[in-house]
């Protein structure tokens, strides 16, 4: 079983992997640890990763990349039109108006939504961590920014199912990080901004508070080094930048080298590029002054979230034991100065910057296999934002409402809510706070609740729902049971088949729910929720009816005038009835969807593999052409005679003229077609040569042997000791297999020796493998014969025996009768 952790970057991603009794970043094709977040679409397959960023420029229009910010959005969403004006690639809206991606695909027009890009992606990542590990990938764990909503959530769910994944856990970026008291984790990477403050403890970390900026990143300062040079080369070379995409890309580029290097140098440093645009070089420089000066807003917007996660963790500056920061963005000389005076210390650097989420993960998904053994170690996240659920009122009266999970509450968690409805009733799910959300709805769905009726008397039935936020941070409700009261004598009647029987014992006195059902059972008001925690309910909202609570002792005195005193009460039960529920999520992708992206991807793998097999071929065909010619001049040159050498060199040159031709683009039946022309001439050449040159090697080892097992056989009738254990007949086998191989040996030899270099050889290399190993198995195991075992001498005489007894020496048979009354003694003996 594989455990793989993977980072899915805004820019790039990051894999790594539990194997060896620790955590392991893994290298792509390209011995490369870090894998571009990038998917070009060309005329026969996709290219994804480093392969795709190198088609960034001269493939703009078909190369997605920059889109995770576009996770789980409409086309309409203001970020994504903000995103879009800086693509280079074609948006627009799918058919359920959520982002989708144009691009051309193997000569046709295309739409692929952003799941089905990130499922892309993941599945690259999933080839090159098999790849690793040399078995399947399945589970894994999946990170993503703290600030995350619950629809950008199952967006990344839904795109890890159409790679053919099992996310075990989505995990927040600033969660992953894996370092040991508290420790504030600072992360800016390419596209955002988070910080989160955790409480570590033995086997232990809880989640304190987040804060993030999720529109200050890397790439922020990148597009205010571009800004500064477009306007340059406006003014000096009258040159529009951003009138072409493929200029802007490669100045993108360009700038952002720039900024790396300026981390670490401080003084002047050039930005030169070659034919930039119209065949004109354009060339300029910037120093870090200059580059703090041009971003100093974004250096003072870094303190925000640092304060916000400060006062809601309610912790001082040295409370805080160490900061960690993470991610490419915090190299920046200026962002971790500021860092670094805020909290009053130096920021730590234990942590590789760019892979420690990815290790983070990849822990998780050990923690969570059953295939590796980890020392305990639970892990405790918090809820970005504050969510709430409301109701409609049965009477029409208002809507009721109440915050089920307020902001920074640890997750996964589950609470029960208690409705009192006779009908069934829908709940709506929002964040409580629309303006602090990085995303334009603050609706997160709707649940349905089904098949709600009344009791038996016509009163309102409880209805309890356990509305949970997972281990992916992701709202629903897991289940909606009913509590039903009837008859004992009716208990089979009234009971369904996901009923579950509750017995009520009056001598055990009544909980707080009993109670509070006895007093809205009666109450001709409307619903009221209440929230079962830590067994204690508490109103959440003011009764929609505006009247009071009732009293308990006049509801049970209500109640005892419906039934005369000396009248017997009938003995009821309770039953649990399990209710069906139906979600309708904000941007969520119905199975029907899901299940044809997924077909969509196993096509896109099945024809990428068929292009990688048609390219490696076509390559196998010019290896073989390059390498055949250049041999036929050299070693090869005596093995193949003048005639087959001319036809051989003609093939050759006709397959490679053939190869820039017609050839360059032909199935992979083709190419292996030639490929079996060439080497129909080529192959008899070359083992002519690898005969020639193992032949006597191999012709001289047999010698070796032979003359080695014929010396025994003369030893041995020269009476010679070692070998006259030996019996005859088993010498008389070495003597005639050895003269046997002589006599092959021989005549082989003689065969070969007639023939030229240009002939099939008349003894292949294997045949005397074969004789060799054939002189061994009989002659090995016969002069290889131990000799018999020497027997210890006879006993002595009893007299001896005797006499060493009366020396003071027992023997082995005195021993064994040394306690016996009759044991005779040395002078009766005498």
């Amino acid at each position: 079983m594989s455990v793989v952790g993977f980072d899915v970057g805004f820019q790039n991603c990051y894999i790594a992997v539990a194997r060896g009794g620790g955590i392991e970043t893994v290298t792509n094709e390209f011995t490369d640890r870090c894998t571009p977040a990038v998917v070009s679409f060309g005329q026969k397959n996709r290219t994804i990763g480093n392969a795709a960023k190198n088609q960034l420029i001269s493939n703009a229009k078909n190369t997605v990349f920059n889109f995770k910010r576009l996770q789980g959005r409409s086309f309409q969403d203001p970020v994504v039109q903000s995103e879009r004006a800086n693509l280079p690639y074609d948006l627009g809206p799918t058919e359920d108006d959520r982002v989708g991606t144009k691009v051309l695909y193997m000569d046709e027009e295309h739409q692929f939504s952003i799941e089905q890009v990130t499922a892309m992606l993941l599945t690259k990542m999933k080839e090159i961590a098999e790849a690793n590990l040399q078995k399947k990938v399945q589970d894994c764990v999946i990170s993503i920014p703290s600030f995350f909503t619950d629809a950008e959530r199952r967006s990344v769910l839904d795109a890890a199912h159409i790679a053919g994944l099992n996310c075990l856990r989505l995990m927040n970026d600033t969660t992953a990080e894996d370092k040991p008291k508290i420790v504030v984790f600072v992360d800016m990477g390419h596209s955002a901004f988070q910080v989160s403050a955790c409480a570590f403890s033995k086997g232990k970390v809880k989640m304190l508070a987040t804060a993030f900026d999720p529109y200050l990143g890397g790439r922020d300062f990148d597009q205010r080094v571009v800004e500064y040079f477009c306007a340059d080369f406006k003014s000096r070379y009258r040159l529009d930048v951003k009138s072409r995409a493929r200029a802007l890309l490669r100045l993108q580029q360009e700038c952002e080298k720039l900024k790396k290097l300026m981390s670490s140098n401080s003084t002047d440093l050039p930005l030169n590029i070659e034919c930039f645009m119209d065949d004109k070089d354009v060339s300029g420089k910037m120093n870090r002054a200059q580059f703090e000066e041009l971003c100093a807003d974004l250096i003072e917007r870094v303190s925000v979230p640092l304060v916000a996660v400060m006062e809601q963790a309610q912790l001082q500056p040295q409370d805080v034991s160490a900061v960690e920061i993470v991610g490419g963005a915090t190299r920046i000389p200026a962002v971790k100065a500021k860092i670094s005076k805020f909290f009053g210390k130096e920021v730590s650097t234990t942590l590789n910057a760019d892979e420690a989420v990815a290790r983070g993960c990849a822990l998780q998904c050990a923690i969570l296999s059953p295939a590796f053994k980890v020392r305990e170690f639970s892990i405790t996240d918090v809820m970005p934002f504050p969510v709430t659920l409301s109701w409609s009122s049965e009477a029409d009266e208002g809507n009721g409402c109440h915050e089920v999970f307020s902001k920074n509450h640890a997750f996964p968690f589950s609470k029960v809510i208690t409705f009192y409805r006779k009908n069934p009733f829908t709940l709506e799910a929002h964040y409580t706070d629309p303006t602090s959300l990085p995303y334009p709805l603050a609706k997160i769905g709707e649940f349905a609740v089904l098949n709600v009726s009344p009791q038996e008397d016509g009163e309102r039935s409880k209805v309890k729902v356990k509305v949970h936020v997972d281990a992916h941070g992701i709202i629903g409700v897991s289940s909606v049971a009913m509590v039903h009261k009837v008859r004992v004598e009716d208990q089979k009647a009234g009971a369904g088949e996901d009923a579950v029987p509750e017995e009520t014992s009056a001598q055990n006195g009544v909980d707080s729910l009993d109670a509070l059902d006895k007093i809205h059972d009666k109450k001709d008001g409307d619903i009221q929720a209440w929230v079962d925690t830590e067994n204690q309910l508490a109103p959440q909202c003011p009764p929609m009816d505006g009247g009071s609570h009732t009293n308990p002792q006049s509801v049970n005195a209500d109640v005892n005038t419906h039934h005369p005193p000396d009248a017997k009460k009938p003995k009821m039960k309770v039953m649990h009835i399990s209710l069906p529920v139906e979600a309708r999520l904000v941007q969520q992708l119905g199975k029907d969807r899901l299940s044809v992206y997924r077909e969509q991807e196993v096509k896109m793998i099945a024809q990428d593999t068929l292009e990688k097999e048609r390219s490696h071929a076509k390559n196998a065909v010019e290896e073989y052409v390059y390498y055949f010619r250049h041999q036929l001049e050299g070693p090869y040159q005596t093995y193949l005679s003048s005639e087959e050498q001319d036809k051989f060199s003609e093939l050759l040159t006709k397959t490679e003229n053939w190869l820039y031709d017609e050839g360059d683009d032909q199935d992979k039946k083709v190419y292996l077609d030639k490929l079996e022309q060439i080497q129909k001439l080529g192959m008899p050449m070359q083992e002519r040569y690898q005969e020639a040159e193992w032949r006597p090697k191999l012709f001289e080892e047999l010698k070796t042997k032979i003359e080695v097992y014929m010396r025994v056989a003369e030893d041995y009738k020269n009476k010679d000791e070692n070998y006259m254990h030996i019996d005859a007949v088993d010498m008389e086998k070495v003597s005639k297999c050895v003269q046997d191989a002589q006599d092959w040996m021989t005549a082989a030899s003689s065969a070969q020796d007639r023939l030229r270099p240009d002939e099939d050889p008349a003894v292949h290399s294997s045949q005397i493998r074969e004789k060799l190993q054939e002189l061994e198995n009989v002659c090995e195991l016969v002069v290889t014969k131990p000799r018999p075992r020497v027997e210890s001498p006879a006993e002595e005489p009893a007299a001896t025996d005797n006499c060493k007894k009366a020396n003071g020496v027992a023997t082995e048979q005195e021993t064994g009768l040394q306690n016996s009354e009759t044991s005779p003694s040395c002078m009766e003996v005498e």
